[in-house]
């Protein structure tokens, strides 16, 4: 079992969805840092579940606790205790069904695992719930980040098989913040609300692609061969729930390209080195090469439906069938956009740190 992540930024998770609470410890952040709950409160309420159509009516406050690491505004350099309550509990509809097994959860491979010992309450540790642990990690190594100027944020791209037009990485920025879907295209952000609201009423649930951006990486983030930039970021993009592919830069498509095609032609700009084009995503042999990176995750759609599907009793061993009850998103796709720049942050600022670009102490 590893709830780890990281080798000199390192967080570990722990909590569960229907248990006490859901926190995250962080080793290895750098003392002096200005830290605050104000400085991560906001990245959890970007994740915590909206009042449109997609989102699950479960709320939560998600209020972050610092609980250790901070003396006086000021990191310290101990490990960092970051902590929410879970306050808006209702096992009811999970006891309802506690011996059939969910199409498309982890209720089966994790009976199996723990010998029936598992948290069975909305998934357990296997819960998306779980990824406001992540966020909160992530909002902490995005402030880091900042320091040596790299900045991280992602939006979605699809949702349903609609999607969003290519814009400018500025106008991402400051679009996807204030669209509810978190989509910089207004107008692909209202077919795809009314498509959720359509698939809300029909009882099913809708997946969609999210892209990440890193802009101003430095050269030379990555440790070859075998803990790669990319193979380390699709790690952490593959560890949030519900991310079922990972792609950078011109991804699947390259595939489809000739060599002359998806080849990214080296030129200088301003005294630099940079590429025409960014078809490798801002990594080539497993080192950021100074280009943005560029990386989309594909999210399946939410498993629990209010359709009925086919299933086993476990406990009777018999075929049966479930009408998942309970609260759920009708698309994930929104909340996890904050997860995705989180694992994104996390996994930079620990190869930032590697690098020997973060010093113990900030200044």
């Amino acid at each position: 079992m590893s709830n780890s992540l990281g080798k000199l930024f390192t967080i570990t998770a722990f909590g569960e969805s229907h248990g006490r609470c859901v926190g995250v410890v962080i080793d290895g952040c750098p003392a002096s840092l200005p830290l605050a709950a104000a400085d991560i409160q906001p990245e959890l309420d970007r994740r915590r579940a909206g009042t449109g159509a997609a989102s699950t009516s479960r709320r939560e406050k998600d209020k972050v606790e610092i609980l250790s690491g901070v003396l006086g505004g000021f990191t310290t350099g101990a490990p960092i205790c970051l902590l929410i309550m879970n306050e808006d509990v209702d096992d009811s509809a999970y006891e309802a069904i506690r011996s059939k097994l969910r199409p498309g959860q982890a209720d089966f491979t994790a009976r199996v695992k723990y010998g029936g010992f598992n948290d069975w309450r909305g998934g357990g540790m296997f819960s998306g719930r779980m990824t406001a642990a992540f966020v909160m990690a992530g909002a902490v190594a995005g402030k880091i980040l900042r320091n040596i100027g790299v900045e991280v944020f992602a939006h979605t791209v699809t949702i349903g098989g609609i999607d969003a037009r290519t814009l400018p990485y500025e106008e991402i920025r400051k679009k996807a913040l204030k669209d509810p879907l978190a989509c910089a295209d207004a107008a692909a952000s209202t077919k795809m609300a009314a498509l959720i609201e359509k698939v809300k009423i029909e009882g099913d649930s809708l997946g969609g692609i999210i892209e990440g951006i890193a802009l101003n990486v430095p050269v030379g983030l990555g440790e070859p061969i075998f803990e790669s930039l990319n193979g380390e970021l699709a790690k952490s993009l593959a560890d949030i729930p519900a991310v079922k592919g990972v792609e950078f830069g011109a991804g699947f498509t390259a595939a489809r390209l000739k060599g002359s095609e998806n080849n990214d032609p080296f030129t200088i700009e301003k005294g630099q080195i940079v590429t025409k084009t960014n078809n490798a995503g801002g990594i080539l042999g497993g080192i950021s090469n100074g280009m943005p990176i560029v990386t989309r995750v594909a999210v399946k759609p939410t498993a629990s439906i209010g359709l009925e599907q086919s299933t086993v009793d476990i406990e009777k061993m018999k075929d049966t069938t479930i009408k998942v009850g309970g609260r759920h998103d009708v698309c994930i796709v929104p909340r996890a956009v904050p997860v995705v720049a989180a694992m994104m942050s996390v996994t930079l600022c620990d190869f930032a740190m590697r690098a020997g670009l973060i010093p113990r102490v900030l200044k």
